[in-house]
C-alpha cells in the first residue's frame, strides 16, 4: 500500500508492504529512495509488516529547501510510525538511515525493539572526518558528476558493476533526479553528524553489518560500534564494498531475519 503524510508542511510518501504481523521500519541513505530496499523487503514480507518511506528531499516526499536537522528525520520516522500504527518497532538503517537508526536508540529507546545499522558510521577519526568534509565542500561547489562516479567506485564493486550494466543506468537516472540542494543538505548530516561518544549508551539488541571493503563505513567502525553496544552482533561481508541493499540483499535479508526473528520467539517464551 502507497500512501502519503502531511507533517509540519512537508509531505512523506510511505509505503506498507508484507503480510507479516511483525513491524518493521527501513531508513534508506542520502540520495536514495525507499525502493532501494525492495530486495530485503521481498524476502521479509512473509513474516514482516514493513513500513518504507522516501526520506525528507527525497524521491516522493517533498523536495524541502534549506538545512536539514537529524531531528527532522527522526521526527519524520515517529510521525510516519504513528500514522501507521506501528507502536514499538524494529528498526534498520543504511547509512545515513543507520545515523537516524542511531539517533532514536539514544532519545526514543521504548519505541524500538531491535535495531539493525547497515554501512554505517560511528567514532570516525580526524582524518576520516576530513575526508567526509572534502567531499561535502565539492559537492557544495556543484560538483555533482565526479562527486557520483566517485560514490559508485565505492558503493559496488567492479564486478558487479560489469554483472549488472542495466542496474548502474537506473541508478544514474535515479541519482540525475536528484534535487542539488536537497541532496547537500542531507549529505551534510551525514558528513558532519557523529554518535561514537554516545553510542555506548544504546541498550537495545543490535545487529551491526558492513561490506568488508566499505571505505566510508569501514569495518573499523562497526568493531567500534560492536564494542560499545552491550548487547550487538557484528556481521563483516566480504568482499564488499558500501551498498549492500544494491549487491547483497539476500545477505542482508538473511542476517535480518534471523535476528529480529529470534527476538519474536524469545517474546513468545
Amino acid at each position: 500500500m502507497n500512501g502519503a503524510l502531511l507533517r509540519d508542511g512537508v509531505e512523506l510518501n510511505y509505503r506498507l508492504s508484507g503480510s507479516g504481523g511483525l513491524p518493521l521500519v527501513l531508513v534508506h541513505g542520502v540520495g536514495s529512495y525507499c525502493e532501494s530496499w525492495d530486495g530485503v523487503i521481498t524476502r521479509l514480507s512473509d513474516r514482516f509488516r514493513i513500513l518504507s518511506f522516501d526520506l525528507r528531499g527525497h524521491g516522493r516526499s517533498a523536495r524541502v529547501k534549506g538545512r536539514y536537522e537529524i531531528d527532522d528525520f527522526t521526527g519524520d520516522v515517529l510521525a510516519l510510525a504513528d500514522h501507521t500504527g506501528f507502536g514499538r518497532f524494529d528498526l534498520a538503517g543504511f547509512s545515513l538511515g543507520g545515523l537516524i537508526a542511531q539517533r532514536l536508540a539514544l532519545t526514543h529507546p521504548e519505541r524500538l525493539r531491535r535495531l539493525v545499522l547497515l554501512s554505517t558510521v560511528s567514532g570516525r577519526t580526524d582524518e576520516e572526518r576530513e575526508r567526509v568534509l572534502a567531499r561535502l565542500a565539492a559537492l557544495k561547489a556543484g560538483d555533482r558528476g565526479s562527486h557520483y562516479d566517485a560514490s559508485l567506485s565505492r558503493w559496488l564493486t567492479e564486478d558487479f558493476q560489469a554483472r549488472n550494466p542495466e542496474l548502474i543506468v537506473e541508478l544514474r537516472r535515479r541519482n540525475a533526479e536528484n534535487d542539488p540542494d536537497c541532496y547537500a543538505s542531507a549529505y551534510r548530516v551525514l558528513a558532519e553528524t557523529d554518535f561514537g561518544g554516545l553510542i555506548d549508551q544504546i541498550r537495545l539488541p543490535t545487529l551491526i553489518m558492513t561490506g568488508e571493503l566499505d571505505q566510508g563505513s569501514n569495518p573499523r567502525m562497526s568493531r567500534y560500534m560492536h564494542e560499545r553496544i552491550p548487547d550487538s552482533r557484528l556481521h563483516i561481508l566480504p568482499g564488499l564494498r558500501h551498498s549492500l541493499l544494491n549487491e547483497a540483499p539476500g545477505q542482508v535479508a538473511a542476517l535480518m531475519r534471523g535476528f529480529l526473528t529470534e527476538a519474536a520467539e524469545e517474546g513468545r517464551a
